[in-house]
């Protein structure tokens, strides 16, 4: 390797090294909190990494990676939702008498695979990252394996991913066999002379590609794993499973596809216009019908990608520039909603029932707070993050007359208003002093006040939330500039 190229991969050398130093650390000496500032640490140094890496050429270590201004700002991103969840785990762990070094170990190697699949540029980059990624949440997943539910959670996570693998891998080798190379910007070459998806190779082998990409986005109708996974799962690792595991995907399938013409390939289009549909509109409907905090956030997040189906219809840099500044307010809300959940959670069982929460504005005003304003964006209400980004994948949908899409989009974020507000007013309820309420209200009566960092970490992404929505202009210029050349 030049140095060029190590230049454009410090970010991952950083995370890399940053597994391998907690590593020795906990062969020595097991403390949670200094496995923990390590892992925070090593997050920060990959970050600070970025001005150099965005310098670098943007072809730096052809034909594997591609490491560009676009990649970059994507890498910042998911760094940054790392250092929340690490926050947010340490607290969560604390709970729990069992070793805890090893878990930031798998999640600085989740995230490793994370930023190898955000500047993926080759198929075989493509399935390194996403089984390293897959590999360690697997073990996450299952991590607090004295709950029974979170057992299952993470078999039926393995099995699932298992076989979403073998499709990705048996669609890669389709396309192989007709294009003889597994490179985007060769695939984009041949397509561009070629004739579209005609060949019965290329059309099974970009359906079997798109439908395991599908599976980790959780759209329909790859989406039945969420809601299981979501309630099994620690809460910081559902954020994880939330935010990071599916960002790094939306990255590799806009650079997938923008190898492809949408008047080349009609049907692939056609195609996602239908799965977007059905997305927003299931996961909406199901989430009506849920009565777990988890599990309502689980069909919103079905949704809400449903929602980001739009700006991949829509493509082109106003495709993109809406779907990563929605990714940004997406991150923010859920990272926020998830904090709160792993804070009131008590070590017994996840406090997630709607019931669980009614009543806790008046005994912990914070975190009711927190939750209602990541609720509100999440909905897309006006003056928070969430709404300018569905301001902008409506622009985008406009500009490429998707109206359609954009009723559907209308149609289902309406209805999502009525589960969001559910949880909001039950949180500001008042309840009177029975002993069938206090029973209610005891998952909290445990709970202590925010820590210093917990809360000064869901004080900056609610802040964040706010700036989104009020002033969202220096945000939109990065991202503008950064897909400008995509």
């Amino acid at each position: 390797m030049t140095p060029s190229d190590l230049q454009a991969l410090l970010p991952h050398i950083v995370v890399a090294a940053t597994a391998v130093a907690v590593m020795l650390v906990i062969s020595f000496y097991r403390n949670q909190t200094v496995s923990a500032v390590l892992t925070v640490a090593g997050l920060f140094a990959a970050a600070a990494c970025l001005p150099f890496v965005w310098s670098a050429e943007a072809d730096a270590v052809p034909p594997l990676f591609r490491v560009d201004p676009f990649g970059c700002f994507h890498i910042g991103l998911l760094l940054t939702a790392s250092v929340a969840v690490t926050v947010f785990s340490h607290s969560y762990l604390e709970k729990y008498r069992m070793e805890r070094g090893e878990f930031y170990i798998l999640l600085l190697l989740s995230v490793l695979g994370a930023l190898v699949l955000t500047v993926a540029d080759h198929f075989i980059s493509f399935f390194l990252g996403l089984e390293l990624l897959s590999v360690s949440l697997y073990v996450m997943v299952a991590y607090i394996f004295t709950k029974k539910r979170a057992v299952e959670a993470g078999v039926k996570y393995l099995f699932l991913a298992a076989a979403t693998s073998a499709f990705l891998l048996f669609g890669m080798a389709l396309i192989y066999a007709e294009l003889g190379t597994m490179a985007f910007p060769e695939i984009a070459a041949e397509l561009g002379g070629g004739d579209g998806l005609r060949s019965p190779y290329l059309l099974a082998g970009t359906v079997l590609v798109v439908a395991g990409a599908g599976f980790k986005l959780s759209v329909v109708p790859f989406h039945m794993w969420t809601p299981d996974i979501y309630q099994g799962a620690p809460a910081p690792v559902t954020a994880f499973l939330a935010t990071v595991s599916k960002a790094c995907v939306v990255v590799v399938l806009l650079r997938f596809l923008a190898a492809f013409d949408s008047d080349a390939v009609p049907g692939l289009y056609l195609a996602l216009t239908v799965v977007a549909c059905a997305s927003m509109l299931t996961g909406n409907l199901l989430a009506l019908l849920q009565d777990n905090i988890k599990r309502i956030l689980a069909y919103s997040s079905i949704a809400h990608f449903g929602y980001l189906l739009v700006a991949f219809v829509a493509g082109g840099p106003a495709g993109a520039m809406a779907a990563t500044f929605y990714l940004v307010t997406y991150f923010a809300a859920t990272l926020v909603a998830f904090g709160v959940v792993a804070y009131l959670s008590p070590s017994d069982r996840e406090a997630d029932t709607v019931a669980d929460y009614r009543g806790l504005f008046w005994s912990r005003p914070g975190p009711a707070a927190l939750l209602s304003l990541a609720l509100f964006s999440l909905v897309g209400l006006p003056l928070t993050g969430g709404f300018m980004g569905k301001f902008f994948l409506v622009g985008a949908g406009a500009e490429a007359r998707l109206w359609t899409l954009l009723l559907v989009l209308a149609v289902s974020s309406a209805i999502s208003i009525y589960y969001y507000l559910r949880v909001v007013v039950a949180m500001y309820s008042s309840i009177e002093d029975t002993p069938q309420t206090r029973e209610l209200s005891e998952p909290f009566a445990a709970t202590p006040p925010y820590g210093n960092t917990v809360g000064a970490v869901q004080a900056l992404l609610a802040l964040g939330l706010l700036v989104l929505g009020l002033y969202p202009q220096p945000v939109l210029a990065m991202i503008q500039s950064v897909t400008r050349t995509f």
